[in-house]
C-alpha cells in the first residue's frame, strides 16, 4: 500500500469517527414528566440537588445534558445510579431530560458577565 493510500484510508476512518448521528429534538414537557425520579437526587429543577454530590442541572446547556446522559447509558461515564436510570430510556426521553433542565433556570453561570 502506498503513502498515499495510507493517507487516504487515514482520513476515511477519521471522518466515519468523527460522524455524530442527529439527535431527537428535545421537548422539556414531556421531559417533566420523566424528570420525576431525577428529583429524588437532583430536586424538582435539577438546581435543589440534596447532596453537594449531586450536580445541578438546571440551566445546563442542553447538548451536555444530552451527552452527559448518553454516556452513562452507554458506559462511558462509570456510575451504576446514573447508568440504572437510563438504562431503559429512548434517544427521545434523553432528549426530552436535557431539554427539561436546560429550560429551568438554575444558579449554573457562565463567564459572560465578565465581559
Amino acid at each position: 500500500m502506498t503513502s498515499l493510500s495510507k493517507m487516504l484510508l487515514a482520513l476515511a476512518f477519521s471522518a466515519l469517527a468523527n460522524t455524530t448521528v442527529a439527535a431527537p429534538k428535545g421537548n422539556a414537557a414531556a421531559g417533566a414528566i420523566a424528570a420525576k425520579p431525577c428529583a429524588a437526587c437532583h430536586g424538582p429543577t435539577g438546581d435543589e440537588s440534596l447532596d453537594a454530590q449531586y450536580p445541578k442541572l438546571a440551566g445546563q446547556y442542553p447538548d451536555y445534558l444530552l451527552r452527559s446522559l448518553q454516556e452513562y447509558q452507554s458506559g462511558r461515564r462509570d456510575n451504576a445510579i446514573m447508568a440504572g436510570f437510563v438504562k431503559d430510556l429512548s434517544p427521545q426521553d434523553l432528549a426530552d431530560l436535557a431539554a427539561f433542565y436546560a429550560a429551568q433556570d438554575g444558579s449554573l453561570k457562565d463567564l459572560s458577565h465578565l465581559k
